[in-house]
């Protein structure tokens, strides 16, 4: 008789530690992957509107199994230590400026190549290029996994005082906005002295005459109120910057395969968005920039043709110093596009 209710009391007791284990499994597998992703840009600029439509898009693809939390405004981590913290596994995703790399990564400079990317056909073409490969190749030798190109902008804006920049007597013994190390070089060719100044800290340095040309993209130049300052801009395909996001490649590697496909489909159409968004932002700015007093100048055809004689070999020998035989090939690579 006891044994009878003691084997009952048995059954009882592993019935309820087989139902809990199951309802705790099950409750497990319905929550989603938090995938924190932190990025740098205020939430008014263009390209962050296209990164918040991204996150949606992962979510809706992967059917809730991936929860995207962005972090704007560098609210999570600074630019500069976003791959290093995505890589080391403190947060899962990261965007980083393609120029912000620096002697990291040389070779995400190669869209800084003067007037490479001067038709939006090109800018369409990247996101399934051999160009964007090799560098999603090294990123991942860096155990990151590139998930997404944005180009925030291909047009370059210029802005001084007087008159317009048309030559590269314009720029001579002139202080500039600088890029970084391999991009400035095409800027000293013209005979300009770049100077390293943070965005955050640009405004001031036009207002203090530390600089006397700016260069930022028709985005930032209106932001900024760059405007107020200056009262020319030149307007030309000078230098192309992409944002690109990149997760933990462990992280990556244990998702399923329909939360894989939904990085990267939304990555996909994302690309497209971030053209789309740039190209209607860049429409609207000449008429609002002289609405705020400036004079807009578009570079002709015979201006651009003799600025870049001087600055497309000045940044391939900056550019092949620092990447060596690998930088020679991508700079071929890209001028196929």
């Amino acid at each position: 008789m006891r044994t009878t209710k003691t084997k009952k009391l048995r059954l009882l007791f592993l019935s309820i530690l087989l139902s809990q284990a199951f309802a705790t499994s099950m409750s497990f597998a319905d929550v989603p992957n938090v995938m924190k992703c932190s990025h740098q840009l205020p939430p008014e600029h263009h390209i962050s509107k296209v990164i918040d439509q991204w996150a949606a898009e992962i979510e809706a693809l992967s059917g809730e199994e991936i929860d995207v939390q962005v972090f704007g405004g560098s609210s999570l981590e600074t630019p500069e230590k976003n791959a290093s913290a995505v890589a080391t596994g403190g947060f899962q995703c990261g965007f980083t400026l393609n120029r912000q790399w620096g002697n990291k990564l040389p070779l995400m400079d190669v869209t800084l190549a003067p007037f490479t990317f001067d038709h939006l056909d090109k800018l369409k073409k990247w996101n399934r290029s051999e160009t964007a490969a090799v560098l999603e190749r090294k990123l991942l030798s860096k155990g990151l996994k590139n998930v997404i190109w944005l180009f925030s902008s291909w047009q370059t804006v210029l802005t001084s005082d007087g008159k317009a920049l048309s030559k590269p007597s314009d720029f001579e013994g002139a202080k500039i906005q600088g890029i970084n190390p391999i991009a400035d070089a095409s800027l000293r060719a013209l005979g300009a002295i770049p100077i390293d100044v943070p965005n955050g800290k640009m405004f001031e340095a036009l207002k203090e005459k530390e600089i006397d040309i700016g260069l930022a993209s028709f985005s930032s130049t209106i932001t900024n109120k760059y405007f107020s300052l200056r009262d020319q801009a030149t307007v030309l395909p000078l230098y192309s910057q992409i944002f690109h996001g990149y997760v933990n490649a462990g992280w990556y590697a244990d998702l399923s395969e329909k939360s894989k496909n939904a990085i990267v489909e939304a990555g996909n159409s994302a690309a497209l968005w971030a053209i789309d968004a740039s190209e209607i932002s860049a429409a609207a700015a000449p008429q609002i920039l002289k609405e705020n007093g400036m004079k807009v100048h578009a570079a002709t055809d015979s201006e651009i043709a003799n600025l870049k004689i001087k600055m497309k070999p000045a940044f391939a020998t900056s550019f092949e110093d620092a990447t060596g035989v690998e930088g020679v090939s991508l700079l071929k690579l890209i001028k196929d596009l």
